[in-house]
């Protein structure tokens, strides 16, 4: 009795959900093997796409406008490529998690219709799976970032610790948002194509490949650039980017809303999810 009611309580899907880890973990291990099974560089092509898109940015930004790139970034425009790499690496997750995590029930509806788990589970595999692969480039990165240090382009030291915090929020803000896209997209299938629009425009309304600095010196009103800060993304890559630039650690109220509407996002998606899930079963 006393278990049911537990069950039954605010904690009882994060429970049910924390029980069935092992279930996810079959769940992304099947994921990453389907997916590389017929290449023949397998895991390697999750660190080939993003230095392939650092190598273009760099000759883009790097190159032909190093003016602009060396104004906004001073000292940290010699080591731009690390500065790069950093911003790819970290949003390959992002975009192909959100892409992924959109169809996530959608394209394994036979398995959530006999598999005995919180449906959760399925769009927080596609997070988690491409995790593994974001993890997997640290090494390349932090290789590169040694060889930036050694030239002493680069200062690592404290800074470093703004990586886990950086992971944590980004991944509360994925999951929040997979939970949500993924039950909207089983009732409404233009989700899915509206997003790869969005996820198109978040790329260049994040600082990925420029300095947030070149938004906030911009001639723009002040409101859009303050809608811009709102979005967390924005937090996160400064995050990612202070690892090993300390100046770009984003500041207190940067960092306040990032967290804020982050969390928010989470609340909001897990909600909403389960809200729906009895459509969306019945759609399946």
């Amino acid at each position: 009795m006393t278990s049911g009611v537990r069950a039954a309580g605010p904690q009882g899907p994060a429970a049910r959900l924390w029980a069935h880890r092992g279930s996810l973990r079959i769940l992304v291990r099947r994921d990453l093997a389907v997916k590389y099974q017929q290449s023949a560089l397998g895991y390697l092509w999750s660190l080939i796409e993003p230095l392939g898109m650092g190598a273009i940015y760099w000759f883009v930004f790097g190159v032909l406008y190093s003016g602009d790139t060396s104004r906004h970034l001073g000292q940290a425009a010699g080591s731009y490529p690390l500065f790069l790499i950093t911003g790819i690496f970290a949003w390959m997750w992002t975009s192909s998690a959100l892409s992924e995590a959109t169809n996530a029930l959608t394209g394994q509806a036979r398995l959530i219709t006999t598999m005995n788990v919180p449906r959760q589970v399925f769009p927080i595999g596609r997070i988690t799976g491409r995790f593994a692969e974001y993890a997997a480039g640290l090494p390349i990165l932090a290789a590169i970032a040694v060889a930036y240090a050694v030239r002493g382009e680069v200062r690592p030291g404290w800074s470093v610790l703004a990586l886990p915090l950086a992971v944590a929020v980004q991944a509360v803000l994925l999951v929040g948002l997979a939970l949500l896209l993924s039950a909207l997209n089983v009732l409404m299938r233009d989700i899915e194509r509206f997003m790869r629009l969005v996820i198109r425009v978040l790329f260049y309304a994040t600082p990925i490949i420029y300095p947030l600095s070149l938004v906030q010196e911009s001639t723009l009103p002040g409101w859009v650039k303050a809608a811009y800060e709102l979005n967390p993304l924005v937090g996160i890559f400064q995050l990612h980017h202070a690892v090993w630039y300390p100046d770009q650690f984003p500041d207190a109220r940067l960092l306040a809303t990032t967290v804020a509407v982050s969390v928010l996002v989470l609340v909001a998606g897990w909600w909403a999810f389960r809200r729906l899930e009895p459509a969306v079963l019945k759609e399946l």
